[in-house]
Formats: structure tokens, sequence, C-alpha cells
């Protein structure tokens, strides 16, 4: 009998805890189901924890048919539509939600891009990457390293973003050589996905014989896909850039710019992953100058939020200083891991 009674203390005690973590069903296409706590959904993949496993579950969001959950979700909406609410599937209504905190509109599935719970705190919002790679050449004592790294925070009307990337290369009777890159954004989401954007890029690369370019850029944007497979959007605006070389003049340069630029990003192709992004310079202050850059990555997903990244970065720029070469590229093939 005392057995019993402390039996039953501990479960009305632990009743809170256990109704919180289970409060959100999904049934998938295969009426396959999971009953846990929703941790987040992002490019079409959701996260969903459960107490009979060790890990988290990741399942593809469109083979959800069925949802019910309690929770407030900030989300995306492939119209653009960023709203705060929680959802629930009516029976009946197969990969169809009523947003209960949005005048009980009723939404496909498919058309929802982007939740994460309102209660989550600031680390649940934040996306980081970094990767490494190495090589060596015996003949020569040729080495080089690389660095590639990402973070970002989404937040329910806007989002920041960060990067920096290395690559250094060390080699017998020749001078080092490295180029540096380095970015900091902000958007600002706005309706119709329109966005408005402020950002800071900044490269220093020897073969342009670039000690520092310093770019910040002002504009507006918009995506004109956003689904859960596919991100494609583009911008312009203007940017403002300094400039330091290390010629034998140590020139510098300040102009100002236009910029326009289109951005690609798809994420539903079983591990792969694979975004690019091209960004156009015509000078408004140096006439006939304009400059280009260019970037590719390709992402392959490994257990454990481990990754494979292959990469190409080109700059072009249309007058540089004496000496120096128009255009550079690198490539980069680098093992890294993911917090998400």
């Amino acid at each position: 009998m005392a057995y019993q009674k402390i039996t039953f203390l501990f479960l009305v005690v632990l009743a809170p805890f256990i109704s919180w973590s289970q409060n959100d069903t999904i049934v998938l296409k295969n009426n396959d189901k999971l009953v846990g706590e929703i941790k987040s959904m992002d490019r079409g993949v959701v996260t969903i924890e459960t107490d009979y496993s060790d890990s988290d579950f990741t399942i593809t969001w469109i083979d959800i048919i069925s949802i019910k959950s309690k929770q407030n979700y900030l989300m995306t909406l492939s119209d653009g539509t960023r709203i705060n609410s929680s959802m629930y599937t009516k029976d009946g209504d197969s990969a169809v939600v009523t947003l209960q905190g949005h005048n009980n509109e009723l939404v496909k599935i498919r058309d929802i891009v982007y939740i994460n719970p309102v209660k989550n705190k600031f680390l649940s919002r934040i996306k980081a990457s970094v990767s490494l790679g190495y090589n060596f050449t015996k003949s020569n004592n040729l080495s080089q390293l690389s660095v590639n790294s990402n973070l970002s925070y989404t937040a329910y009307k806007w989002g920041l973003n960060g990067s920096y990337n290395l690559v250094r290369s060390n080699q017998d009777s020749v001078d080092a050589t490295s180029r540096v890159d380095a970015s900091v954004g902000l958007k600002y989401f706005m309706k119709k996905d329109w966005f408005y954007s402020l950002s800071g890029d900044f490269l220093s690369n020897d073969e342009q014989k670039l000690q520092l370019r310093s770019t910040v850029k002002s504009g507006l944007g918009k995506y004109i896909i956003h689904s859960n497979s596919m991100y494609f959007g583009g911008g312009f605006g203007l940017a403002f850039n300094n400039e330091k070389f290390t010629d034998i003049n140590n020139t510098n340069r300040n102009s100002l710019e236009a910029y326009v630029g289109l951005a690609l990003d798809i994420f539903d192709v079983k591990d792969f992953n694979l975004n690019t992004n091209l960004t156009f310079y015509p000078s408004l202050t140096e006439s006939g100058r304009y400059r280009a850059d260019y970037n590719l990555n390709l992402k392959y997903d490994l257990p454990l939020d481990f990754f494979i990244k292959l990469g190409l970065t080109y700059n072009y720029d249309s007058k540089p200083v004496e000496g120096a070469s128009v255009s550079d590229y690198v490539f980069q093939s680098t093992f890294g891991w993911e917090f998400n």
C-alpha cells in the first residue's frame, strides 16, 4: 500500500512535466504517429523530441498530414506572412492546419516554411556551423589551411547573420599568402516577402593586393520563391566602399556604388544542400569601374550534425591597382559540425 501511494504521488508530481513534453502530435502520410515536443522547423525539416528516444527525430515537413499542438509558434508562410500562432488539424482536413491565434485561418501544411516555438530560449534561435580543411604537399612543403564559419539568429521580424572565412597557404621560398573575408548583416522582414537589409562585408586578399576592403550596404530585397525546398530572391541598394591596398603607392580608395544581387538556396535534395549568390557593383563615382562577388557552396549532411562542404568564391574588379589581378578565386573542401 505504501508503495502504491508513493507511486501515485510520484506520478502526480511528474504529470505536468509529462504532459508538457508530449503536447504535440503529428501524423505522417504512412499513418505513423509521433507524440512529443516540436522543437523547430526550417528548410523543410521538422525536429521533434520524444520521451521514448535518446535522440530527436527529424522529419520532412511536407510528409505530415496532421498536427495537434498547444504551443505558440513564430511562423513564416510561403507568401512571406509572419505570424504568431498555435496550430491544429481538424478531423478530415488532411494536410491543412487551423491557425488558432490568427483568426482560425486555414493554411496548407506545405505553405508553412518556418516555425519556432515562442517559449524557446535565445540559443534555440541560433544556427551556427564551422568547418576546417587542411592540405599538405611534400613537394616544396606546400600547406594550406581553410576555415569556413557561419552564424545566424532569427527573431519574429528580424534576423542577424555573420560569417568568417580564411584560406592561408605556405610554401618554401615563397611568401605566405592569405585571403580572409567576413560579413555581418541585419534583415528586417516586411509584408509579402520584402525585407530591408543592412550589412558590412570585409575582404583581405593578397592576390589582389588588397589589405582591406570594407563595404557597407543598405537596400531592399524580396524572396521570389519561399518554399520548403527552395529560397530564391534578390536585392538592390547602395554601397559605400573603402579600400586600402598594398601596392607600391599604398593606394587608398573611397567610392559609392550601386548593387544588385541574386541568391538561391536549395535544401530538399536528400542530404545535399546548395546555396549560391551573385552580387554586382557598378561604381557611381569611378567611371567604368564595376565589381562582382560570387559564392557557391555544396554541403552534404552526415550523422550527428557533421557535414562535408565544397565551396567556390570568386571576386572580380574591372579596375584593380597596378600589379594586381583583376580576379581571384578560391576553392575549399572542408569538414565541419553544425549547431542547430
